[in-house]
C-alpha cells in the first residue's frame, strides 16, 4: 500500500491594492454622506447640504483615504465611515469659500449661497463641518482610536480654518513671499489631504506619532495641489465657468508671489489689478496679468516649485517605508499635475533668478 501524499498547502496571494483610482466603496462613502445629511429626518438644512455634495467634485479625499487604508493592510470597508467624513469636512469649506470669495458658480453650477442665500449657505457649510464627527461614531474600531480620530478631525479643521483665514491677508501685505503663501495654503488646503492618511494609519493600528509622521509628509501634495489650481485658473478650466476667477477676486496665488519677486517694479499695476471691484476687472485685464505671468517668468518659477515639491514626496523617509502607500502619494502627484502639464515651460523657457 502506497503512503499516501501529504495535503498541499495552498496559500492565497495576498490581493493587489486596486490603488487610488478604484471606485470600489466610493457607492458606500457617497450612501454614508447622505445618511448624515439626512439626520434622523431630512429637514431644509440637511436638503441644501445633501444637494451641494451631490453636485459633483473628484471625491478625491475620499479615494485617498480608501487607498491608504488599503495600502496599509486593512479592508476598504473598515474605510468607508472615515472617508466620508473627510469628504464632508472639504465639502462644508467649500461651501465656506465660495461664500468669502465671492465666487458663484461650483463645479459648473450655481454656488450654495448663490442658489440658497447667504444665511442657509452659512448654516449648511457649519453644519457640514459637525457631521464628520457623527461619521466618526460608525468606524469599526475600538473607542480608543475613534477619539484620536475625532482629535485628528478637530487639529485639521483648525489649520484649515487658519489657513483660509491667513490666506485672506495675504492681499494686505506689504511684503508678499512664497514662505507666507505656502503657510497659508499649507493650512487651508494641505490639511485635507493629511487627514485622509492619519485616520487610515490610526484605523490600520499605527501609533498617533507614527500616523501624524505620515500626515506630514503626505500633504505637501496639498500644497502642490494648490498651485496646480492656481495655474489652472489662468491657463485652463476648473469650472468657475470662467477664465481668471482668482485675479477678479483679488487673490494671491502662486503666480502672483512669484512675478511679484521677479519684476517687484510691476508690483502697483498688478495690486491695482487685484484691489479692483470683480464687476471692474475686464477680460482684457485679465489677458495682460496672463501674458506677464508666462512672459516674465512666473509660470516657470512656479513649475520649480512643483519639482521642488514632487522630489520632496518621492524622498519622503516614512512614506517610503510603507512602500504601497508611498505608491498611493506618486499616484495623487501624477493626478495633480496632468491637468495642467501642458503648462511646463521645461528646458525650453529661459532660467529666471
Amino acid at each position: 500500500m502506497s503512503a499516501s501524499l501529504p495535503a498541499r498547502v495552498v496559500t492565497a496571494p495576498r490581493p493587489v491594492p486596486r490603488g487610488l483610482w478604484s471606485a470600489e466603496g466610493l457607492e458606500e462613502v457617497e450612501a454614508a454622506m447622505v445618511r448624515l445629511c439626512s439626520g434622523r429626518r431630512l429637514d431644509r438644512l440637511g436638503t441644501i447640504l445633501s444637494d451641494h455634495v451631490s453636485s459633483g467634485g473628484k471625491r478625491l479625499r475620499a479615494r485617498l483615504t480608501l487607498a491608504c487604508v488599503e495600502a496599509l493592510g486593512v479592508p476598504r470597508a473598515d474605510g468607508i465611515s472615515w472617508a466620508a467624513a473627510c469628504e464632508m469636512l472639504h465639502n462644508a469649506t467649500l461651501i465656506h469659500d465660495d461664500l468669502q470669495d465671492g465666487d458663484r458658480v461650483r463645479r459648473g453650477r450655481e454656488a450654495t449661497w448663490v442658489r440658497h442665500g447667504l444665511p442657509q449657505a452659512i448654516n449648511a457649510g457649519d453644519l457640514g463641518l459637525m457631521l464628520p464627527y457623527v461619521a466618526i461614531d460608525d468606524v469599526p474600531r475600538p473607542p480608543a482610536v475613534r477619539w484620536q480620530l475625532a482629535l485628528a478631525l478637530a487639529r485639521s479643521a483648525e489649520r484649515v480654518v487658519r489657513g483660509q483665514a491667513a490666506e485672506l491677508e495675504l492681499p494686505h501685505q506689504k511684503r508678499l513671499g512664497w514662505d507666507s503663501y505656502a503657510d497659508a495654503v499649507m493650512g487651508k488646503t494641505a490639511a485635507l489631504f493629511g487627514l485622509p492618511v492619519v485616520g487610515a494609519a490610526l484605523i490600520a493600528g499605527l501609533s498617533p506619532e507614527e500616523a501624524w509622521g505620515l500626515a506630514e509628509e503626505m500633504m505637501p501634495i496639498g500644497l502642490l495641489f494648490q498651485v496646480q489650481d492656481d495655474i489652472l485658473d489662468l491657463f485652463g478650466d476648473k469650472g468657475r465657468g470662467e477664465i481668471g476667477s482668482d485675479i477678479k477676486e483679488g487673490k494671491v496665488s502662486a503666480l502672483v508671489v512669484e512675478h511679484l519677486r521677479l519684476h517687484p517694479w510691476e508690483e502697483p499695476w498688478l495690486r491695482g489689478v487685484l484691489a479692483l471691484p470683480r464687476s471692474e476687472t475686464t477680460e482684457a485685464m485679465v489677458l495682460q496679468v496672463i501674458r506677464r505671468f508666462e512672459e516674465g517668468g512666473a509660470l516657470h518659477a512656479v513649475w520649480r516649485h512643483l519639482a521642488d515639491i514632487d522630489d520632496a514626496v518621492a524622498d519622503a523617509p516614512r512614506l517610503g517605508a510603507h512602500r504601497r502607500l508611498h505608491t498611493v502619494a506618486s499616484e495623487l502627484v501624477a493626478r495633480a499635475l496632468a491637468p495642467i502639464i501642458h503648462t511646463n515651460p521645461q528646458t525650453s523657457v529661459r532660467e529666471w533668478a
